[in-house]
This record gives structure tokens, C-alpha cells and sequence, in this order.
């Protein structure tokens, strides 16, 4: 019944995060309306056929600020996970292979960084660097990399000494071969779930700054500046914050149950 469980996650997940992962490329390559057009006319117009999710208090039309947002969301996400896993999976690579005194000063800065919540830290980043998408991503990603060393390097530690990378060190291999090639491969499932895992705290943590209004600035569409926006209008027009909100659900769903399979699959 587990197996069936965590099969159920893996192929509901997989299909609905490629789904949502779709509605976010599009939204960087196509809308239907120009996303920052304003229509007096069309001010809290409901939904139609010309306009789907309606138009928001200034006219504009909801899908394509939708669309235009999740791209953002797509891109501040992708951007975060280069640099937060890209980074960390290095970290953690090196310190958990190598060991030693640069081991310890590096896990007791990383044991230092991920007592605070990575929220608070993000919002520190930004109001040093100032909002805006780019600082987000950068910030974001900062925040990310001791998460993502830690979980590699405890996953390397445990490889490290198997017999097949034994075999491989006996054979003359070298550490980077050893690294890349017979340890990187054998821990891609957790690997593989931390980034789902981090895509939605990208999504989540983004969608809370741009809420705030010191994420996404302005011409950006951003689905958190979005709800934000819409919440003052949620009585006279709910369709403002409604479909931002189905689509952030969707997405954190679809990511969300993805990680659970991959993280059953790989124990």
C-alpha cells in the first residue's frame, strides 16, 4: 500500500507540476492581452469569453497578468534553485568527500545560517540590496545553499565509503571522477526531491515578498503582488484574487506531491 502511495504522489505530482510548469513557460513567451493595458471600460468586468478570469480594478486582463506572472515566478524559481543548488550541491559534495578542518568551519557557518528562517534572512538580502526581481533571485538563492549542502553532504558521507567507490579509488580514479560519476548518480533521487522541494519554497517565499510589495516591482506582474492588490477588492471582485491564488495552489500541489514521491522512492 506504501509503494502504491508514493506511486500515486510520484504520477499525480509529475503530471500536474508539468502542467503548471507549462502554464509558467507560456506566460514568458505568450499572453493574450498586453498584461499592463488598462480599460476603463472593462474596469471589474467578470469573466467571458474574450476575457476568461475577468479584469482587475485598472481594466487589465486577470489570465494575461496571470500568465505573465507565473513566468516570473517561473524564472525567479529556476533562477533561485541555480544558484542555491548549484552552489550548495558543491559545498556539500566537496565537504562531505574531503572531510577535515574546512568540513567543520564550513557545516558550523552552515549550522549558524540555517538557525534563522530562510524568510527572515531573504527579507535581510533585500533590504541590503534593495526589491526588484533580479535581488530576489540572488537573494533567494543565497538563502537556499546551506540547505542543499547539508543534504548532500549526508548523502556523500554515506557513499563515500561503499565498495563500489572504494573500487573505483583502488582503481585510480580520480576524486572529481569519483565525485561525479559514482557518488553524484547514486543520490540523484534525494537530490532530485530537494529541488522540488526548494521550487516551492522559491514559489512560496517570492509570492510572500512581492505580497509585501519588496519582491517583484512593478512593470513585473507577480501573482503575490496580485493577491495583494486584489485583496480590497475580494467582495466586489473576487476573481481578481481568485485565480492567482488556484494558480499558486496548483503549482505548490503539484511540486509538493512530486517531492513526496521522490522522497518515498529514495528511503
Amino acid at each position: 500500500m506504501e509503494k502504491r502511495s508514493y506511486t500515486y504522489n510520484m504520477v499525480f505530482g509529475g503530471i500536474l507540476a508539468a502542467a503548471m510548469t507549462l502554464f509558467m513557460l507560456m506566460g514568458i513567451i505568450y499572453t493574450p492581452y498586453d498584461p499592463e493595458a488598462m480599460d476603463p471600460f472593462l474596469k471589474f468586468a467578470p469573466a467571458s469569453l474574450a476575457h476568461p478570469f475577468g479584469c482587475d480594478q485598472f481594466g487589465r486582463d486577470i489570465l494575461s497578468r496571470v500568465l505573465e506572472g507565473s513566468g516570473t515566478t517561473f524564472l525567479v524559481a529556476a533562477g533561485t534553485l541555480l544558484i542555491g543548488a548549484g552552489t550548495g550541491t558543491v559545498l556539500g559534495l566537496c565537504t562531505g568527500y574531503f572531510g577535515g578542518w574546512p568540513d567543520e568551519v564550513i557545516m558550523r557557518f552552515n549550522d549558524l545560517v540555517v538557525a534563522f528562517p530562510n524568510i527572515l534572512l531573504a527579507l535581510i538580502f533585500i533590504s541590503i540590496l534593495g526589491p526588484g526581481k533580479y535581488n530576489v533571485i540572488l537573494a533567494l538563492g543565497i538563502v537556499f545553499i546551506p540547505s542543499f549542502a547539508r543534504i548532500v553532504r549526508s548523502e556523500v558521507i554515506v557513499h563515500r565509503d561503499m565498495d563500489h567507490v572504494k573500487s573505483a579509488r583502488l582503481m585510480g580514479a580520480g576524486h572529481l571522477r569519483i565525485l561525479f560519476v559514482h557518488i553524484l548518480p547514486n543520490i540523484k533521487g534525494t537530490l532530485l526531491s530537494a529541488l522540488a522541494i526548494g521550487f516551492n519554497n522559491a514559489v512560496l517565499s517570492e509570492a510572500g515578498m512581492s505580497y509585501l510589495g519588496i519582491g517583484v516591482q512593478p512593470p513585473d506582474a507577480s501573482l503575490g503582488r496580485m493577491m495583494s492588490e486584489g485583496q480590497a477588492y475580494i467582495f466586489t471582485a473576487p476573481w481578481s484574487i481568485l485565480f492567482p491564488g488556484i494558480v499558486m495552489i496548483l503549482m505548490v500541489l503539484g511540486f509538493g506531491l512530486l517531492s513526496d514521491g521522490l522522497t518515498e522512492m529514495s528511503v
